[in-house]
């Protein structure tokens, strides 16, 4: 079953000079899938994340997740819909410094004013999960850069979305973290069979998606799957983006 859907999806930044950053955009994801978006700097993977995660609105075209067009939502039911539906992981872990790791994990059930029992036991739950249990009391300035990006990962799972958007989640870690970080979320994608969205410049990062959908100058340029070898399609990746066009320093010369 499809669970994302995007149908002719183009986006245009008006102004003196017209921005063309995506143009007719077609691709499905299917349910339990992780899918990997890269492209060089400026190619458009941003852009159409922003729109699949409903934090832009397209110029043409459409976004059916779940065979729902969120677009077509009034504005207190896209908020809803976005809590519900949706898991975000960013680069700069967007966590609270003010709140503990587990005040900032079932922030999005809190909003949903969901019961205090509820609450608990899905924090317990996905706490065991993820392995952070023993941090949960902690303040955000108090754990490491890897143990943040957990507790980010923790917090966009914890309502049970449809789907992960995950943007750039390795870019401000280590590449012991970040391999720690990846392995967790192809975990949690094969055991819960959540439908995952990476959009990253890193091609270790990757490595670990299903298949890797190219973006050129706002248009889809190619796809290339998995198979069996994670190492083979890690050097597959590194050819599709040096064909494309990426700076040498957008390159990942780590080895898997």
């Amino acid at each position: 079953m499809d669970l994302l859907q995007v149908r002719g999806l183009g986006k245009v930044y008006p102004g003196k000079i017209v921005t063309r950053a995506l143009h007719d955009i077609h691709l499905t994801i299917e349910q339990g899938e992780f899918v990997g978006i890269m492209g060089p700097s400026g190619s458009g993977k941003t852009t159409l994340l922003n729109l699949v995660s409903t934090i832009d609105a397209p110029s043409t075209g459409e976004v059916l997740i779940n065979g729902k067009n969120p677009f077509a939502l009034k504005r207190k039911e896209l908020a809803a819909f976005r809590r519900r539906e949706l898991g975000f992981v960013f680069q700069d872990f967007n966590l609270l410094d003010t709140l503990t790791v587990a005040e900032n994990i079932v922030l999005p059930l809190t909003l949903d004013r969901r019961p205090l029992r509820e609450m608990e036991k899905k924090l317990e739950r996905i706490a065991d999960k993820l392995g952070i249990r023993d941090i949960l009391g902690k303040r955000i300035y108090e754990i490491s850069g890897g143990q943040r990006q957990r507790a980010a990962i923790a917090r966009a799972m914890i309502p049970g979305p449809s789907l992960l958007l995950a943007d750039e989640p390795t870019g401000s870690l280590d590449s012991n973290a970040s391999r720690a970080v990846m392995e967790l979320l192809e975990g949690i994608n094969r055991s819960e069979g959540t439908t995952m969205m990476l959009v990253s410049h890193d091609p270790l990062a990757a490595s670990y998606c299903d298949r890797v959908v190219f973006i050129k100058d706002g248009m889809l340029s190619s796809e290339i799957h998995r198979g069996d070898s994670r190492q083979a399609f890690f050097q597959k990746i590194i050819e599709m983006l040096s064909f494309l066009g990426g700076n040498a320093h957008e390159l990942s010369s780590i080895r898997v």
